[in-house]
């Protein structure tokens, strides 16, 4: 799968590594622009692997872990178990979110109410994700994640407004099949636009609970 990406010696010497650290059962998972992914098992837990790209000149892992720290108290994200450099290159470690991205999973009720809270919960800290839209970035199983801060910055978030366009709003696969489960109409549209409304000027939820209690 990486073949062309990186080379059998860093591939075998990166491999060697992490089983150095008590990383096993490392395969390839999938790959992005900046890094290439890897499930493994830590501690007879599933792990994944985040490597940072022979070719990528980016250097924003680190930052990534930090921030990752940051939000361990929080549960919003899967906990850190470990950043470091190999051969110049950076990578992180993270233990696995169980469960489908959003943009093919089955969404009940008591997951949206998750995600308002997760992602309520970033904007008051002041962190902005910057990819909640694309669907990708929250996995929905017993819990829900969100997962890849790699972009995420302290700016003025959107995280929440994000989320529901995203669910509903929006026109894409996950809002129309939301929509359908749900029978949404579009007086429910137009009531969560003035809830978000509301919510961005005064930062209070109520409102958008209290709405979403009636699915």
């Amino acid at each position: 799968m990486f073949g062309h990406l990186i080379s059998d010696s860093l591939l075998e010497g990166f491999t060697h590594h992490l089983e150095s650290l008590g990383i096993n059962c490392i395969r390839p998972y999938s790959k992005g622009t900046t890094g290439l992914v890897f499930l493994a098992v830590w501690r007879g837990e599933k792990v994944v692997i985040k490597l940072q790209r022979p070719d990528s000149p980016r250097k924003n892992l680190r930052r990534e872990a930090e921030l990752m720290s940051f939000l361990a108290p929080f549960g919003v994200t899967p906990p850190l178990v470990a950043y470091g450099e190999f051969r110049g290159l950076e990578y992180i470690v993270r233990r696995f979110a169980e469960g489908e991205v959003i943009l093919r999973a089955d969404v009940e009720k008591r997951h949206i109410f998750e995600v308002v809270e997760k992602t309520a919960l970033l904007d008051r800290l002041g962190l902005d994700h910057g990819q909640i839209q694309g669907g990708k970035h929250i996995i929905i199983g017993e819990r829900v994640w969100i997962i890849d801060f790699e972009k995420a910055n302290w700016r003025k978030p959107k995280n929440l407004t994000s989320a529901m366009a995203m669910l509903f709003l929006n026109d894409n696969v996950i809002s129309r099949r939301v929509r359908t489960k749900f029978g949404l109409e579009n007086s429910f549209l137009s009531a969560l636009k003035r809830e978000l409304v509301g919510y961005k000027r005064n930062g209070k939820i109520s409102g958008v609970l209290s709405l979403l209690s009636g699915l």
